[in-house]
């Protein structure tokens, strides 16, 4: 195999983005008149890799997400862990002795430097590389594990700003190798029944989503020097915006067939005052204390609205400083009627027991008539091993269930880029009064053939 190295990268980059340069004048542009770059390959909605009989894994970190995912894959038949890459010496040997424990071999371990993960890239063992590092390594990683040969999987979001998210893509293209967003909440019990209850046109026309990430995470802000809330507190005073966005938006996303049918066209986004944070780092840290250094300016609730090129209406919301029940809406309304979770409830002019004018929040009955095929063969199981009630589990299983029988996967990277785009054009949008932001089609209008995903079994 031909050695990976940064330089190699860099160069590689650098000559891609003067390309653009050159070739921008000629680019194509979106039907929303959003330019796009030059395509370098071609696209790949329904990439198909040939198939593996062991999917070999590797990992770049593995401090919280990132040990939960090295536990649920050592579970699943066809897999074998060959590599894990982490800069905290800690957790590393932590996710080495889960599985040693476990009558697993022991993987390969890199650490020492942030750039450490590309030593790992370079053995020629690996097939997949599981990303779970703080924001700012997701678009880089993923493009250098693409570019090593190696099919990448990034946690949410799949990067920060639109060049990010072109650059990625066309990494994809270039590469024909898969990107897949890791959007959990796609394979949650409920949004899977309500996905095939949308497919078998329950709720008639869909006309209108909401999708939310309403999660109190203010006390990630005592996480000084290592988790999630080390790096993550620190977007609350850099980005005015919907910092989180693809939790909600992905299964709704679903429903509606974006990118397979319909695209999203425009937002605007509006963000309230943001006072709570700095109200807690006051009452939490010492006057001197560097939470209380910050200038906390993401509005506490920011509220995001999609339309989309059939019409189509989307409310995205998010707040994870108010003190609140955790919500993600997830609310898909039809000319039939409408489902809304948290709590979950139904009301459907026909095919109801019940009027439209009240709630059915009696779910027995709805899970029993049409759960989802996959949660109906791998729920339990997926509920064993966990993961936010197993949705966590059954992403892993049918990721690798795919790569092991030929199918293509269900996210691809053009979803992870819509979904995950959100974030930096409602940044724009607040900043520009609401100002109305075109969405890039980063499919360069292949969502207008590419087929709906089906309901798998």
């Amino acid at each position: 195999m031909k050695q990976f190295n940064r330089r190699d990268f860099l160069k590689a980059a650098s000559a891609a983005a003067a390309a653009s340069v050159v070739t921008g004048c000629a680019s194509s542009n979106t039907s929303n008149g959003v330019p796009a770059p030059a395509q370098q390959g071609q696209s790949v909605i329904g990439l198909v890799a040939p198939k593996m009989d062991v999917v070999r894994v590797a990992f770049i970190g593995v401090g919280q997400r990132g040990f939960g995912h090295v536990k649920r894959m050592s579970h699943i038949d066809g897999t074998q862990i060959v590599a894990i890459c982490d800069t905290h010496d800690e957790v590393l040997q932590r996710s080495a002795n889960y599985l040693t424990q476990n009558g697993l071999a022991k993987p390969a371990l890199y650490s020492g430097t942030d750039k450490a993960y590309q030593q790992m890239l370079n053995r020629d063992d690996i097939d997949i590389v599981i990303i779970s590092t703080p924001w700012a390594w997701h678009a880089p990683m993923a493009i250098d594990t693409m570019n090593s040969g190696k099919h990448a999987f990034v946690e949410v979001p799949l990067a920060l700003t639109v060049d990010e998210m072109w650059q990625i893509v066309d990494t994809a293209e270039r590469t024909q190798k898969n990107c897949m967003m890791m959007e959990n909440v796609n394979y949650g019990r409920d949004e899977l029944m309500v996905l095939n209850m949308v497919r078998q046109g329950v709720f008639g026309e869909l006309l209108h989503g909401e999708a939310a990430y309403i999660h109190e995470l203010r006390w990630q802000m005592k996480e000084l020097d290592h988790k999630t809330g080390s790096w993550r507190t620190a977007w609350h005073a850099k980005r005015d915006g919907n910092l989180y966005p693809t939790h909600g938006l992905g299964p709704v996303s679903q429903y509606m067939n974006i990118n397979r049918g319909d695209r999203f066209d425009f937002l605007t986004s509006m963000s309230s005052p943001a006072l709570g944070r700095q109200a807690y780092a006051k009452r939490e840290f010492p006057e001197g204390h560097q939470r209380n250094q910050l200038k906390y300016i993401a509005g506490d609730m920011n509220t995001t609205l999609i339309k989309t090129v059939k019409g189509r209406s989307i409310m995205v919301q998010h707040d994870t400083t108010t003190p609140r029940p955790y919500s993600r809406h997830n609310l898909i309304q039809g000319t039939n009627g409408v489902f809304a979770g948290f709590p979950n409830r139904i009301a459907l002019e026909e095919g109801s027991s019940k009027s439209f004018h009240e709630w059915d929040y009696e779910m027995a009955d709805w899970y029993k008539q049409y759960d989802h095929p996959l949660w109906t063969k791998m729920g339990e199981e997926a509920q064993r091993n966990g993961g936010h009630g197993g949705m966590d589990f059954l992403m892993f299983w049918r990721m690798i269930y795919c790569l092991r029988n030929g199918e293509p996967l269900d996210q691809d990277v053009y979803d992870g880029a819509a979904w995950s785009v959100i974030s930096p054009l409602s940044a724009q949008s607040v900043g520009n009064r609401s100002a109305s932001i075109d969405i890039p089609d980063f499919t360069r209008g292949a969502w207008q053939t590419a087929q709906p995903l089906g309901i798998v079994s």
